[in-house]
């Protein structure tokens, strides 16, 4: 409990009371007060929490939060005490830490000074994102072989990060510094609850842009914010920005927070960077460098050829000081040309007169043409003649053999036959009756004749009895009339 100072305060020389009311007090000298009163209640406390926002100071002091879920306290370890803990801290250790209350009033807020540090438990959201990662891990979301390669020289880089602040300030200005490029920036909110459901969409528009498009599409992407406590991280552990990082077709670069601190975001990303000016550094080279390297390679290139050429004509005079004298050559073969040009002007005479020879003697035994065509012609005139004779000798052959098979086949015709007095018997189907076995008494037949065709019946066949049928009864002719006419 505050206890309420007396009229007169003999440290401070203040006088509380007064007709005017309470004494009109200092800034400091109020935040005096609250410290030296918070101390003596709460010289020596237990405090029961899960400990985020862990950082160690270069000077080897330790400073954290204390939490719950509804409130947060802010704790100091000094070197001293922080050497004698028997307990590594970090982020999501639930921890009872005791020690005692102080203000610190440049920041008007109250912390715990820690003499001990006992574990309670692990923490529930470690406990949370471990387990979130294990699934997703599960799922193949941070393989090493899904991973992307980085663009060498990326022409545009789309930065998903707050609009306002440094870490924006911090990527541009690297890059400017190294080689500059064209950005795109897709702001978000980088905390709270809005912010994974922004950073997902961001992610997800990048993606979705196409060379069609009127914005260029990216071809690197840096998703950062700055450092924070693992609450103030929390938008980059969520599973929606885990997923739409490890399904970006653009290589994805992940710098958020400072360089102790570690998202899920980190795991599928192509490229984990520690800070977002170290993303910066990963997106593009160092222009300076590139045209420093161009420059010395393409010296040590001229150097390199400059020697080559140095070399090779060295050789090539050492090669050539051991070559006779190329005029005396030159000399040795003319001289044999001359040679070998009258030797051959005598061969071609000598030669074509041989052949003129060789030519006439030839023609002197050829026959005359006239005479040989003139020959040629009677012999064809003797073949026509003798392939005449036997054409038509062939052709008689071929006619009287014709004749005879001709009356031979017409011998063997059933026309001759009937000339000779046979008949032939067909049914009502016209079909020939080779049997007697297909007639039977009343049938109706057709006989032809060598000359022509007449109808008949069946009266009698042997072993089969005739059915009788009704005369037909002839129409009475006007020239049997007995009665004869009048007229």
């Amino acid at each position: 409990m505050i206890k309420r100072p007396s009229s007169i305060d003999e440290e401070n020389g203040l006088d509380l009371d007064g007709d005017q009311g309470p004494a009109i007090m200092t800034v400091s000298e109020i935040s005096a007060l609250m410290k030296r009163t918070l101390e003596e209640e709460f010289a020596y406390v237990r405090v029961r929490g899960e400990i985020s926002g862990f950082k160690r100071a270069a000077s080897g002091h330790l400073y954290f939060r204390l939490k719950d879920d509804k409130a947060a306290l802010d704790g100091i370890c000094w070197r001293g005490t922080a050497e004698r803990l028997g307990v590594s801290l970090e982020d999501g250790l639930e921890v009872v830490a005791t020690g005692r209350l102080t203000t610190y009033p440049a920041r008007s807020n109250y912390q715990i000074i820690v003499d001990s540090i006992d574990v309670a438990g692990e923490g529930a959201l470690l406990k949370l994102l471990e387990d979130r990662r294990k699934k997703l891990a599960a799922e193949g979301l941070f393989d090493i072989e899904a991973k992307k390669d980085l663009p060498f020289l990326p022409d545009v880089i789309g930065v998903v990060t707050s609009e306002t602040g440094a870490v924006l300030r911090d990527i541009l200005h690297r890059l400017e510094d190294r080689f500059p490029r064209h950005v795109l920036l897709w702001p978000v909110t980088v905390q709270g609850n809005n912010a994974a459901k922004e950073i997902t969409a961001a992610i997800e528009g990048f993606n979705r842009l196409t060379k069609k498009s009127t914005v260029p599409r990216p071809d690197v992407l840096i998703v950062a914010r700055g450092g924070g406590s693992l609450e103030d991280l929390m938008a980059f552990n969520e599973e929606s920005v885990v997923r739409a990082a490890h399904a970006s077709t653009i290589p994805l670069i992940s710098a958020v927070g400072h360089e102790t601190d570690t998202t899920l975001i980190d795991f599928a990303a192509d490229e984990r960077a520690p800070t977002p000016t170290a993303a910066a550094e990963m997106a593009v080279p160092v222009r300076a460098d590139l045209i420093s390297q161009v420059e010395d390679d393409g010296a040590r290139l001229i150097g390199a050829i400059n020697r080559i050429v140095v070399d090779r004509r060295g050789r090539l005079d050492g090669i050539a000081r051991g070559l006779p004298d190329l005029g005396r050559l030159v000399e040795d073969f003319i001289q044999r040309l001359d040679d070998w040009t009258q030797r051959l002007g005598n061969a071609i005479r000598h030669g074509m007169q041989n052949r003129h020879a060789e030519l006439a003697g030839l023609a002197a035994a050829i026959t005359n043409p006239q005479q040989r065509l003139d020959h040629a012609k009677d012999q064809l005139r003797r073949e026509v003649r003798a392939l005449k004779a036997a054409g038509k000798n062939i052709l008689g052959d071929h006619r009287q053999a014709l004749k005879q098979a001709s009356a031979l086949m017409e011998s063997y015709s059933y026309q001759r036959v009937l000339e000779r007095g046979f008949v032939l018997v067909a049914d009502a189907d016209n079909k020939p009756v080779v049997s007697v076995a297909t007639l039977s008494p009343g049938l109706d037949v057709t006989m032809r004749f060598h000359d022509g065709e007449a109808g008949a019946t069946v009266d009698t066949v042997a072993g089969k009895s005739a059915k009788k049928r009704n005369p037909a009864k002839r129409k009475p002719d006007p020239d049997d009339n007995p009665q004869g006419t009048l007229l």
